[in-house]
C-alpha cells in the first residue's frame, strides 16, 4: 500500500495549533487545563493569544509535524469533551452552558 505524501500547508497548521491553544486557555476546569499542558501545548511555548502566522517559532514547528499535529488535535478534542462535562468554557465573565436570559430581563 502506498502512503499519500503530500506537502503540509505550514500556515493552517500553525492557525489550527495557536486557535487550539487559546481555546484550551479558557477551560473552565483547572484539572482539564492541565491536562492540556501535559499531552497538549507546553505553558510558555506560545505566547497567550498569539494568533499569528507570520514567525515561525521552533516550538510550534514541533507540534506541526504530522503525528504530533494528529496527536494534538485528538487530546484538543478529549479535552472539549471533558470540558463540557464539566465546567466548560469561560472567557470574558462568560460561562458555556449557563442561561443568562433571567440577567437579561432584570436589566
Amino acid at each position: 500500500m502506498t502512503r499519500w505524501v503530500r506537502e503540509m500547508n505550514r500556515e493552517e497548521r500553525m492557525k489550527m495549533v495557536k486557535a487550539m491553544e487559546y481555546i484550551a486557555r479558557q477551560l473552565n476546569d483547572t484539572e482539564i487545563f492541565g491536562a492540556w499542558l501535559a499531552d497538549g501545548v507546553a505553558d510558555g511555548d506560545i505566547a497567550y493569544g498569539d494568533l499569528t502566522t507570520y514567525a515561525a517559532l521552533d516550538a510550534v514547528d514541533w507540534y506541526i509535524e504530522d503525528q504530533h499535529f494528529s496527536d494534538l488535535m485528538e487530546t484538543f478534542l478529549r479535552c472539549m469533551k471533558a470540558a463540557k462535562r464539566s465546567g466548560g468554557l469561560y472567557c470574558d465573565g462568560v460561562v458555556s452552558g449557563v442561561d443568562y436570559s433571567a440577567e437579561d430581563e432584570q436589566a
